[in-house]
C-alpha cells in the first residue's frame, strides 16, 4: 500500500535537494506534485487542499536546519501533518463495569465487517477477555453461519486465556422484513446471554446494504437506541477509497460513531481512506485490517503509517511482529548458541517458521527504511522457503544437528525427498555453515575475530546472502558487472 503516494512524495521531495533555503517558489512547485499524488490516491478534494495550504503555510521562509538539507526539512514538516490528518493514536476500547461492555459493528456490505468482528472477538481474547459474537445480520442466512464458523476459528485458533462464545436465532432470518425490530429483539436477547456467561464483551454484528438507504439506518438507529452500546465501530473497505468515506460521513451523521476499523489495509489500495476519513467524519481510525487471518489486524498509529507514506518504513512494527512471535528467553537462548558455533538446522528451522508467521516477506521488508520503493516492481515468490523447509524436512535428527555429516551419497538422498536439485542443497549447507562461523566469530567479541567475519562475508560474495541471489544487486550477474568495471578502470591506470 501507498506505494504509487510514496514514490511521487519523494520525487517532490527531491526537487528541493540542493537548494539553500526552502522558497515560497520552490515550496510551491513540490507541493504542486503532493497535490497531485493526493488526488490520485483518492483522497478527499477538500481534505487535500486544507493539507497542502497548512504545510505551505508551515514551510513558508523555514531555514534549513545546518545539519539537514532543504529535502529532509520538508520531509519533517510533512510528516507531522500527515501524523495529524490520521491522529491520535486511539486504539484502546472503553471496558465499563458492570459486563458487558457492548460493540455495536456497522457498514456496508462486502466491507469486511463478520471477518472483523471474529479480528477483534481474537485481539480481545488475546488479552484475557471473554466475547460473545452475537448473530445480528438476518439480512442474510449466510452471514449467520459465517460468523459461527468465525466464533469457531477464533475460539481454536486465535491464542489468549479468553473464550469466544457465538449466539444466534438463524429461524428469525424467515421473519426478518416482514415484522419490525426482529433485529432489535435478538440483540437484547443476546444481551441476556452474555450476562448469564459472565462475558467482558457483546459485539453485534449488525446489517449492511449495497448502499446506504434509510430502512437499514433506521434498522441500526433502533438497535443503537434501545440496547445504547458502549462502542459503535464503522468497517470500511480501504479499497474503496473517495466512496469509502462519503459513507462513513453519512452512517456517522446518524450513528456517531466512535472509532473507524480499516479493512483489507495489505491489498493494492491507493491509501485515500486511511489519509480522508479522520477529517471527514472526526472519528479516529482504531484497527486496521492486514490480512486474511484471524490474527490479522492491528492498532492503528498514525506516525508508523505516515512514516511508510514517506517511505521510511517502519520499523517499530516489524520489531512487534518479531516480539510477538519469539520470547525474549528464546531469543536469548539462541543468541548465546550462535555466539559458540553451536547452530542447528532446527533452530534454522524454527526462525523460519518465526519469519512466515509474521507475514508475506515482500510485506516485511517494505517495513525497513529504503526497502519498500526498491521491492515495488520485484515479485519476492514465497515458495522458495517452502523449498528451504522440504530440504531441512528431508533430513536425519543427525544431520540437522550437524551438517557436516552431510556427503554426496546423503545430499542426493535429502534432494530426492524434498524435490530439490543436489545443487540446491549443497548451497544450503555451504550458507549455512557460513552463518555459523561468522556467527561465532562475531560473538567472539575481540575486533580482530569481528574484522576476519566480514572478510569472511565479503569473501562469500552476493550468493553467500542465502535468499538475496535473485534480487537486482544481490545476484551474481550485478556483482560480474561491478568487478569487470573495477578491472578495466585499473587497466587504464596501469597504462598511464
Amino acid at each position: 500500500m501507498f506505494d504509487t503516494l510514496s514514490d511521487r512524495f519523494n520525487k517532490a521531495f527531491r526537487g528541493l535537494s540542493g537548494r539553500g533555503r526552502i522558497s515560497e517558489d520552490n515550496i510551491r512547485e513540490a507541493m504542486r506534485e503532493v497535490r497531485t499524488a493526493l488526488l490520485e490516491a483518492d483522497v478527499n478534494f477538500d481534505v487535500v487542499k486544507e493539507f497542502c495550504e497548512e504545510i505551505i503555510e508551515d514551510a513558508l521562509g523555514q531555514e534549513v536546519t545546518k545539519s539537514l538539507k532543504p529535502g529532509q526539512e520538508m520531509i519533517g514538516i510533512v510528516s507531522a501533518r500527515l501524523v495529524e490528518l490520521m491522529g491520535p493514536v486511539d486504539s484502546h476500547i472503553m471496558l465499563v463495569e458492570p459486563a458487558p461492555t457492548i460493540i455495536m459493528m456497522c457498514g456496508l456490505q462486502g466491507s469486511g465487517k463478520t471477518t472483523t468482528c471474529g479480528k477483534l472477538a481474537a485481539y480481545l481474547k488475546r488479552n484475557g477477555k471473554t466475547v460473545v459474537l452475537a448473530a445480528a445480520d438476518l439480512q442474510r442466512p449466510a452471514a449467520v453461519e459465517q460468523l459461527r464458523i468465525v466464533a469457531e476459528q477464533v475460539d481454536t485458533e486465535a491464542p489468549g486465556t479468553g473464550r469466544t462464545l457465538f449466539y444466534a436465532e438463524p429461524d428469525k432470518c424467515d421473519e426478518y422484513g416482514k415484522a419490525v425490530g426482529v433485529a432489535v429483539g435478538v440483540c437484547q436477547r443476546a444481551l441476556r446471554e452474555a450476562r448469564t456467561q459472565n462475558a467482558d464483551v457483546l459485539i453485534l454484528d449488525t446489517a449492511g446494504r449495497l448502499h446506504i438507504n434509510d430502512d437499514l439506518m433506521k434498522e441500526l438507529e433502533a438497535v443503537n437506541k434501545t440496547l445504547k452500546p458502549h462502542q459503535i465501530f464503522l468497517i470500511v473497505d480501504a479499497m474503496t477509497g473517495q466512496d469509502a468515506v462519503n459513507s462513513a460521513k453519512a452512517f456517522h451523521d446518524r450513528l456517531a460513531v466512535d472509532g473507524v476499523i480499516l479493512t483489507k489495509f495489505d491489498s493494492d489500495t491507493r491509501g485515500g481512506a486511511a489519509l480522508s476519513v479522520k477529517k471527514v467524519t472526526g472519528a479516529p481510525i482504531k484497527f486496521i485490517g492486514v490480512g486474511e487471518k484471524i490474527d490479522a489486524l492491528e492498532e492503528f498509529h498514525p506516525e508508523r503509517m505516515a512514516s511508510r507514506i514517506l517511505g521510511m518504513g517502519d520499523v517499530v512494527s516489524l520489531v512487534e511482529k518479531a516480539q510477538q512471535e519469539v520470547s525474549e528467553e528464546e531469543a536469548e537462548r539462541l543468541a548465546e548458541k550462535m555466539a559458540k558455533g553451536q547452530l542447528t538446522m532446527d533452530d534454522f528451522l524454527k526462525q523460519l517458521r518465526s519469519i512466515r508467521r509474521m507475514g508475506p516477506m515482500k510485506q516485511l521488508l517494505g517495513m525497513l527504511p529504503g526497502v519498500g520503493s526498491a521491492l515495488k516492481d520485484i515479485d519476492i515468490d514465497d515458495s522458495q522457503l517452502n523449498r528451504l523447509e522440504g530440504m531441512v524436512h528431508a533430513m536425519t535428527a543427525e544431520e540437522r544437528e550437524s551438517v557436516k555429516l552431510l556427503n554426496k551419497s546423503r545430499a542426493r538422498r535429502i534432494s530426492k525427498g524434498s524435490g530439490t536439485s543436489t545443487t540446491e542443497v549443497n548451497r544450503l549447507v555451504k550458507q549455512f555453515d557460513m552463518i555459523q562461523k561468522m556467527t561465532k566469530q562475531m560473538g567472539g567479541g575481540g575486533a580482530m575475530s569481528k574484522i576476519k567475519a566480514m572478510r569472511e562475508l565479503k569473501k562469500a560474495g552476493p550468493d553467500g546472502v542465502p535468499g538475496m541471489s535473485g534480487l537486482p544487486g544481490f545476484g551474481s550477474k550485478g556483482s560480474t558487472k561491478t568487478t569487470g568495471v573495477k578491472q578495466k578502470f585499473k587497466q587504464r591506470k596501469r597504462r598511464k
